[in-house]
């Protein structure tokens, strides 16, 4: 009688361990998850952030016409944008940043405006802080695929419903002028 008592013991101690060894697992995935809602709603601030720069600017009168009418079309359709749409747009914003401030020149005719210093600075910021978060983010995603690819994470379901985490890709490359003004 007595070793069946002690194997019945070490069963439910090795079935406590591996409960306990799961349970972790999930709470890991579920800050996981949580750290990239957290990273999305930072990226999502730097994009708004960028693009409200960028139409501040394009309305300011400081850029040509026709700049000013690529820079705003671009900001105001990344604004615009679905979710769905949202990476097309924004690599569009920065290729338009880039055709706009590819000279530097032009960053010198804006910061010779007035109060054009203090939106150039913004604008570098908001360039610079982009890839950044971008990059925050998708540390955020690969770390949870990673973890969610794992066998006992599938079999036992410790996902939840969450759906798969995506990364964020996009052209996030700042045009070289305001680049070389932020180093």
């Amino acid at each position: 009688m007595l070793p069946v008592t002690a194997t019945l013991i070490w069963a439910l101690v090795v079935l406590v361990a591996i409960g306990l060894y799961l349970s972790w697992t999930a709470g890991r995935l579920d800050r996981l998850h949580a750290r990239i809602d957290a990273a999305r709603a930072a990226l999502d601030a730097q994009l708004l952030r960028r693009a409200s720069v960028a139409q501040e600017l394009a309305t300011s009168g400081v850029l040509d016409p026709a700049a000013s009418i690529v820079l705003y079309e671009a900001a105001h359709a990344a604004r615009q944008a679905e979710e769905e749409q949202r990476e097309v747009a924004e690599s569009e914003l920065s290729q338009a940043l880039r055709a706009v401030f590819a000279d530097a020149h032009q960053v010198e005719a804006v910061r010779e405006a007035p109060g054009g210093e203090a939106a150039t600075h913004e604008l570098t910021e908001a360039v610079r802080r982009v890839p950044m978060a971008r990059r925050f983010h998708n540390d955020a995603v690969g770390a949870a695929r990673r973890l969610r690819e794992h066998r006992k994470v599938r079999w036992f379901r410790l996902a939840g419903h969450a759906p798969f985490p995506m990364a964020f890709e996009m052209d996030d490359e700042p045009p070289s002028a305001l680049a070389d003004r932020a180093a």
